[in-house]
């Protein structure tokens, strides 16, 4: 699969390099104080990244003063499994370099996406991305399976905890997995064996050989 730097100006539709803040205090968190398991970890929201030196500035700047929550993404993968988006902006900021699966929403045609819509962008260590509420996106994948990614998840408070309705007026209200979270599972994926809602067709993507990749 082609992998695309963030700086390419494909990756526009999907999201936009952040610049201008200090984000060291929380990255050096980040690296020090949460995980990186062989599988992949999510936590909506860890108390030593919101301690972090900058982490309240970086937080009110990032969202405008509306609360928010700094959590991680953290481990080893290479596979699409979902695709999931929310109501707002997502920003990224890994230790190391990392990829990011991103699908458009106005690709999902009859409440399915396909996953050959789907395009791959390579994120450099310390460099911060938003993904726009209008991208699908989900779990990282490792730029180098020597490293890892640790990944910063910053979001809305309370986003990706537990709500999950089961109903609604249509497809896509079903496919709310948690609060704020509207998830695309492939029929593959641990997420589809769990009840969520199966939203992608085609190849579940595996970049597998396609890393180590340095931009």
């Amino acid at each position: 699969m082609k992998i695309i730097p963030v700086t390419d100006k494909s990756f526009a539709p999907y999201g936009r390099i952040v610049e201008g803040y200090d984000v060291q205090g929380v990255l050096q968190a980040l690296e020090d104080t949460t995980p990186c398991p062989e599988g992949v970890v999510y936590f909506a929201k860890v108390d030593s990244l919101h301690a972090a030196a900058g982490a309240e500035a970086l937080g009110e700047a990032l969202f405008g003063g509306m609360p928010y929550q700094l959590g991680c993404c953290n481990g080893h993968n290479t596979k699409l499994n979902c695709l999931e988006y929310h109501r707002d902006s997502e920003f990224n900021l890994g230790t190391e370099d990392f990829i990011l699966l991103l699908a458009k929403m106005d690709d999902i045609e009859d409440d399915i996406l396909d996953t050959g819509k789907a395009k791959a962008f390579f994120v450099p260590k310390g460099v911060m991305v938003e993904v726009y509420a209008t991208t699908l996106h989900y779990a990282p994948c490792h730029a180098d399976p020597a490293k890892g990614f640790r990944v910063l998840v910053a979001l809305p408070l309370n986003t990706n905890t537990d709500y999950r309705p089961g109903t609604g007026r249509n497809v896509l209200d079903k496919s709310l997995w948690a609060r704020n979270k509207w998830l695309l599972a492939h029929a593959d994926s641990s997420e589809a064996k769990d009840g969520a809602y199966v939203g992608l067709k085609g190849e579940n993507i595996d970049i597998k050989d396609d890393v180590p990749f340095r931009q």
